[in-house]
């Protein structure tokens, strides 16, 4: 069992009553296959340590911004922002739309896909669109999976800063650690029963003090902001994660 944090923890393993469904509750086919089919699985086999929770409104728009160790990572977030009855969009590069049982998978659940090396606006615009609707927009800034052997946090991209400012909303940073040894490209999937998968949430980042979104140096101190806090965020759950899961 994971060891107790100074702040309160909650999770699949602490009993904790579920939160009641929040508005933003849609009713996308695979968000409702996952929710009944996957959340007792995943409740079951994994030891979750969920930090911070505070720090998460259960309404309203919310740019979650998280470091990335694993492919099991959205997953994770979105058990996560189950509990409260959030609804989470990723914004996930188009290459996964691509593939056929993918493509219809997060179609399904509303997720949105990202053209890198495009310039294109639509992720943005789309990420927008769901702000306004109230929804949580899930972010992982450095768009693929670090490559750090340590799995620290490496050099981000600034689409996160950039939606952050063009749309006003704070980014909420947040840190996963555990899933890298879940799955990962050279572990493979490893469903060890009981593994820990720790999540920590820190307080909301505003921007707005930076200036313009069309400002190359702001977007990247705003980024530099988010990273750094992120950063510290998965250090601390590095930190203390039980020595015989490493």
């Amino acid at each position: 069992m994971a060891p107790t944090r100074d702040e309160t923890l909650t999770g699949g393993t602490t009993g904790q009553t579920r939160a009641p469904r929040s508005l933003d509750r849609g009713r996308e086919p695979w968000s409702r296959f996952a929710e009944i089919i996957l959340r007792p699985q995943l409740k079951l086999w994994l030891n979750w340590d969920f930090e911070g929770l505070e720090n998460l409104p259960k309404e309203g728009p919310v740019i979650l911004a998280c470091n990335h160790v694993s492919y099991f990572d959205p997953l994770a977030l979105s058990y996560m922002t189950d509990t409260l009855g959030r609804r989470t969009r990723y914004l996930a590069k188009s290459e996964l739309f691509k593939i056929p049982l993918v493509s219809t998978v997060l179609k399904g659940a509303g997720q949105i896909p990202v053209y890198r090396g495009t310039g294109s606006s639509a992720p943005l615009a789309a990420a927008s669109e769901a702000l306004d609707a109230g929804l949580v927009v899930g972010i992982f800034p450095e768009g693929t999976t670090t490559k750090d052997p340590e799995f620290k946090v490496s050099t981000a991209k600034t689409g996160a800063a950039r939606l952050s400012l063009m749309t006003g909303v704070p980014i909420t940073p947040a840190a996963i650690w555990g899933s890298h040894r879940i799955w990962k490209t050279k572990l493979g999937f490893i469903p060890a029963f009981g593994r820990p998968v720790w999540i920590k949430v820190g307080a909301p980042i505003d921007m707005s003090d930076l200036g313009d979104a069309d400002d190359p140096a702001v977007l990247r101190a705003a980024t530099d902001r988010m990273m750094s806090a992120i950063s510290t965020l998965r250090d601390d759950l590095a930190a203390h994660y039980p020595e015989r899961w490493r």
